[in-house]
């Protein structure tokens, strides 16, 4: 049985775990070491890497970083499946040892990744087709041919921490009876629609173009730090969700300003009029910044800095699952490495 470790602890190992494998799981590997057991094994700095292995498995998406480390260590590449792409395949590519340790489900999805159709279950697929087929409109011909070939072993949809979010929020809001409402850069394919939906009028503001005019969507392109677009006192519905952490951080070409997401907050309270509600959702955790991705703030940084407004809701999404009602210092020291946890704010300006 082939000795393996797992570099990565997030969705993509549980993934690769869930579709199964063959081998016996020695440890895993996270670049930056942030505990000590994932599952019951052993965790390992990528300074600490032990011996006795046989493959390494890459099951983390920040593979150009993870490779050049392979590379500055001098870790035997022949020994390393990368699961994702680095342009293009890279360490241990033989077919046989392959399929051997990652199975079926595993292999198929990294021969989606690196575009090896021949390598899977299609050409079999479309002989036992042909063979059933008594249909000649509907014969298969090579120059129709368009396999697919990831949708095999994939789940229905996708229920993640956006989902939730997005849900979370919408459903607070159309409870509430709005008409209007207003929003600073969140997501228009998920929540966004959610509201569309509910017959709620909704003007936008994000500092990106819009991708196409939609009915009762209105836009502004422009940065939302000061919201000089909106009086003071206007505002009686508004949300952010997952967008005010990245101002000032240059990531989507706004201005470098380290006290953006700060001033933001501060003008978000002077334009709810009385009564008004605010949604938030923000990455919450040990305290920092990961620049230029985002910031991650302590609950409790968030709720102090909305001093002005009253608290109605604390709850979070992590790992697909929203939790209701959290104590605000519970995730104080979890560092969350590539998993971030959402905190859900909900404010009202009493």
């Amino acid at each position: 049985m082939k000795k393996l470790l797992i570099w990565g602890t997030g969705k993509n190992t549980r993934k690769l775990i869930d579709n199964g494998y063959a081998g016996e799981i020695i440890g895993f590997i996270e670049t930056v070491k942030t505990g000590d057991l994932f599952i019951g094994k052993p965790i390992y700095g990528s300074n600490e890497i032990p011996a006795g292995y046989d493959y390494i498995i890459v099951a983390s998406s920040y593979v150009s970083e993870i490779h050049a480390l392979c590379l500055a260590r001098q870790i035997d590449l022949s020994k390393v499946i990368f699961l994702y792409g680095v342009k293009e395949q890279k360490g241990c590519c033989e077919p046989e040892i392959l399929k051997e340790i990652l199975g079926e489900a595993n292999y198929t999805l990294y021969c989606a990744e690196y575009g090896l159709i021949e390598e899977t279950f299609v050409r079999a697929d479309a002989e036992k087709y042909s063979r059933l087929n008594r249909r000649e409109s509907f014969a298969i011909q090579e120059r129709y041919m368009r396999p697919v070939i990831a949708d095999k072993y994939a789940p229905a949809g996708t229920v993640g921490n956006y989902f939730f979010q997005d849900l979370w929020a919408a459903r607070l809001i159309v409870k509430q009876g709005v008409k209007e409402h207003f929003d600073i850069g969140s997501r228009l394919d998920g929540f966004i629609a959610h509201l569309l939906a509910a017959g709620i009028d909704v003007t936008m503001i994000d500092v990106r173009e819009f991708p196409a005019e939609i009915e009762n969507l209105h836009t502004i392109v422009d940065d939302a730090t000061t919201l000089r677009q909106l009086e003071d006192g206007s505002v009686r519905s508004m949300s952010a969700l997952c967008s005010l952490e990245h101002f000032g951080l240059g990531r989507y070409g706004d201005p470098i300003d380290a006290e953006a997401c700060f001033k933001c907050f501060e003008n978000i309270q002077k334009k709810l009029q009385k009564g008004g509600n605010l949604y938030l959702s923000v990455p919450i955790g040990k305290e920092r910044v990961e620049f230029n991705a985002h910031r991650v703030f302590f609950a409790s940084t968030i709720i102090d800095c909305f001093h002005g407004l009253e608290l109605k809701e604390f709850s979070c999404v992590f790992d697909g699952k929203i939790e209701y009602d959290v104590d605000i210092h519970k995730y104080d020291d979890d560092p969350h490495n590539g998993e971030w946890r959402y905190g859900l704010f909900h404010f009202c300006n009493s």
